[in-house]
């Protein structure tokens, strides 16, 4: 049988909840958990068996003038990873992806722009409850790439050491037999060789259309994707297939 060890309470009701949660993959006692206001905690469970307090926060500074109905949605975070070092922490909110070091808690060290295209389109996602939605994040084992899904079953990779700028969309499809898109005019990065269903969507950056110039289908989301642990693997589940690429 399991027994409760610790018990992490939030003093809140209904206005803030647990999102997501992680141990610290090598000191056991150590656990960060995000929450719907976007922020991020870490707690010593050697301190109390109730961790209704925390020994660090983490969370992003909101710009002076940026307020909106929308800003505590998309600052949700879905969720949250560790690094393999234990030192950076990976969050997903709706957004962004971001970078923290846990002894850096006055905010990210990295930012990477995962659905900024889709903020004149707020109400849209609102009222067809896609903002809603809880994409997951991964990095690799040697911590110099991040991973998170989007919709139309593409998922993005950016590169997190000091000076990247690779910043590279790909998508899981169904049949491997399509015909490819046209390719961009950037010079692939490293993970432009991933082998498998997998190709580099021009314009998906920013133009907020595919591969074949359709606006993206907001009902095929690649919600799940997880990197192995030693090596440079992806598994991606798109709808009812799972797939698998390798760089």
């Amino acid at each position: 049988m399991y027994f409760p060890v610790c018990m992490i309470r939030l003093l809140f009701i209904l206005a803030e909840v647990i999102t997501s949660a992680e141990f610290h993959p090598t000191h056991c006692n150590m656990l960060a958990y995000s929450s719907s206001k976007g922020s991020i905690r870490l707690i010593d469970m050697r301190q109390s068996a109730l961790c209704d307090t925390h020994s660090k926060l983490f969370e992003g500074q909101e710009a002076p003038g940026s307020r909106s109905f929308f800003t505590e949605i998309i600052a949700s975070i879905s969720d949250i990873k560790f690094a393999k070092d234990g030192r950076h922490i990976l969050s997903r909110d709706y957004m962004t992806l971001k970078l923290w070091d846990i002894n850096m808690d006055s905010g990210p060290v990295a930012t990477f722009q995962v659905h900024e295209y889709l903020r004149p389109k707020l109400c849209d996602l609102y009222e067809n409850d896609s903002i809603f939605d809880k994409f997951e994040c991964c990095l690799s084992g040697n911590g110099l790439r991040v991973a998170t899904g989007s919709y139309s079953n593409l998922f993005r990779v950016f590169g997190c050491s000091e000076g990247s700028t690779e910043a590279t969309t790909l998508e899981a499809s169904k049949n491997p037999m399509r015909r490819q898109g046209q390719a961009t005019s950037r010079p692939s990065r490293s993970l432009g060789n991933l082998s498998g269903v997998v190709r580099r969507v021009k314009g998906a950056d920013n133009s907020g259309v595919d591969a074949n110039g359709n606006a993206f289908d907001f009902t095929s989301k690649l919600l799940h994707l997880a990197w192995h642990p030693t090596e440079n693997s992806i598994a991606c589940a798109a709808s009812n297939s799972l797939y698998m690429y390798y760089a």
